[in-house]
């Protein structure tokens, strides 16, 4: 079976088994590490936490955090179909969380961030933060748009003073780790801005291997939040799964 299609399928199923649990409405739970599961070797998603004042209310009138932002049904229904797709046998009722300084992080090969534009971090994150790449980590950017770059960038150089962004276009490896991905020509689910990737190489050498990457304008997990809901087109649903397993892959295999 063609792998679009498989995908396409394993959608379907996944939006009816949750389609009466949507309908009733539902609070996801608070992202805590306290609620984390012991290291067993499966992949578990991993999310990484920071301390910022809360910016405002979400839509259940809590204080937002930011970096929880669509936890734990993304990474619910991302490593479901993650499950279904590939060889990898995931842990699929939520995800780990993590500071950057926490040494139990360095057990994930992959690591995500979400709202990065809000991040911020202490020197002994920012330490951690580099003492993880250096020992095989990746990480996933994501969920920030328009001027929320300058924050995210001012972060990141604080851990990577010596470290170069750059444009990433379909023809890095990354792209072709699973599903071959032709054109990165993707928007913001809601802002509509043209969504563009970003990568920091070890040593700065696009040879060598990929650190992080960094969907700027873009909001994977969104529609992977929503994926079983019909909120979205199921293609892009679909570009946002394939995204994601791409990243997975080349993490766990480079």
């Amino acid at each position: 079976m063609r792998r679009g299609r498989a995908l396409a399928i394993a959608l379907t199923v996944l939006a009816s088994a949750a389609a009466g649990a949507v309908a009733q409405g539902f609070e996801p739970e608070r992202a805590d590490p306290k609620n984390n599961i012991p290291y067993d070797g499966r992949f578990v998603f991993a999310r990484i936490m920071y301390n910022r004042p809360p910016v405002g209310y979400d839509q259940f009138g809590r204080p937002d955090i930011k970096w929880d932002h669509d936890y734990p049904r993304a990474e619910q229904n991302f490593t479901r179909i993650l499950r279904e797709l590939t060889k990898i046998r995931p842990y699929v009722d939520g995800g780990n969380v993590f500071a950057l300084d926490d040494p139990e992080l360095t057990k994930y090969p992959v690591a995500y961030m979400a709202e990065p534009g809000f991040w911020t971090m202490s020197d002994a994150e920012a330490e951690g933060f580099r003492k993880y790449l250096q020992k095989g980590g990746f990480v996933i950017f994501d969920d920030f748009a328009g001027p929320q770059w300058f924050a995210f960038e001012t972060q990141i150089r604080r851990a990577l003073p010596d470290g170069r962004l750059t444009l990433l276009d379909a023809s890095h490896p990354i792209f072709d780790s699973f599903y071959r991905i032709e054109s990165l020509e993707y928007e913001h689910p809601y802002f509509r801005g043209r969504s563009e990737f970003y990568g920091i190489f070890e040593d700065n050498d696009p040879a060598k291997r990929l650190l992080v990457i960094v969907n700027y304008n873009n909001d994977l997990s969104e529609y992977w939040e929503f994926s079983d809901t019909g909120q979205f087109p199921i293609a892009l649903s679909n570009e946002a799964y394939k995204l994601g397993i791409n990243y997975v892959i080349y993490g766990m295999t480079r």
